[in-house]
């Protein structure tokens, strides 16, 4: 589903330059939950933002579904990132003049999807929420918010689902409902799953849990 060659990632600037990633080999297999683990400065969340194509690498290539993501430009990868990805990030993300639902039906309006709103109150159902689908991410709890993001990157069925610390900002109740909840969405969709944590909780659900240190993969 997914494999990343001889990835990567220079960081520069007028006085210094930063490897961030150097060499990276990695796939994951269709329907596969994968972790990536590592110390904070190790590469793992700009592993994450290569996968979904929010960051060029310097070097390498990213193959998802047999196709070289580097190689499209801004309005290709635009356009499968949005067939193809969803992303769920630590902070949410969600717009704070959107509603629950209106945040949900977003990744759908984009592709001119039919019965937006109707698909995204059963995107909310799954994962509780419906009765909250007209509040704003301001009357929502954490957890809350970041299932409506886990609504939100599930919507469109994408075949991959990348997850920056997911549960970084969540209280441990909150954190096991996300955890149940990404798995039970993973599961029913037949998703691929890659996330970047230290949670072990999160972890120990896991089919393989690759290490990152210093910008390679630890052996």
């Amino acid at each position: 589903m997914i494999e990343l060659k001889n990835i990567y990632l220079t960081i520069k600037n007028s006085s210094f330059e930063t490897d961030i990633l150097e060499g990276i080999n990695f796939y994951a297999a269709k329907g596969e939950a994968l972790c990536l683990i590592g110390p904070s400065g190790s590469g793992k969340s700009s592993l994450i933002s290569i996968m979904g194509g929010l960051e060029k690498p310097t070097k390498g290539s990213v193959i998802i579904n047999k196709r070289d993501i580097t190689l499209f430009n801004e309005t290709e990868l635009a356009r499968f990132r949005k067939e193809n990805i969803g992303i769920v990030f630590q902070s949410f993300h969600l717009l704070p003049n959107l509603t629950a639902l209106e945040n949900v039906a977003l990744p759908l309006h984009l592709l001119n999807t039919p019965q937006a709103e109707t698909l995204s109150i059963e995107a909310l159902s799954k994962v509780g929420l419906e009765s909250r689908a007209g509040h704003l991410p301001s009357q929502l709890s954490g957890g809350e918010q970041q299932r409506v993001a886990l609504a939100r990157a599930f919507i469109g069925k994408p075949k991959i689902i990348l997850a920056d610390e997911p549960t970084g900002n969540l209280d441990s109740k909150s954190s096991s409902v996300v955890i149940d909840t990404l798995f039970s969405l993973k599961k029913q969709q037949e998703t691929t799953l890659i996330f970047a944590t230290h949670d072990e909780k999160l972890s120990s659900k896991c089919d393989r849990v690759t290490e990152i240190k210093d910008g390679k993969i630890s052996q």
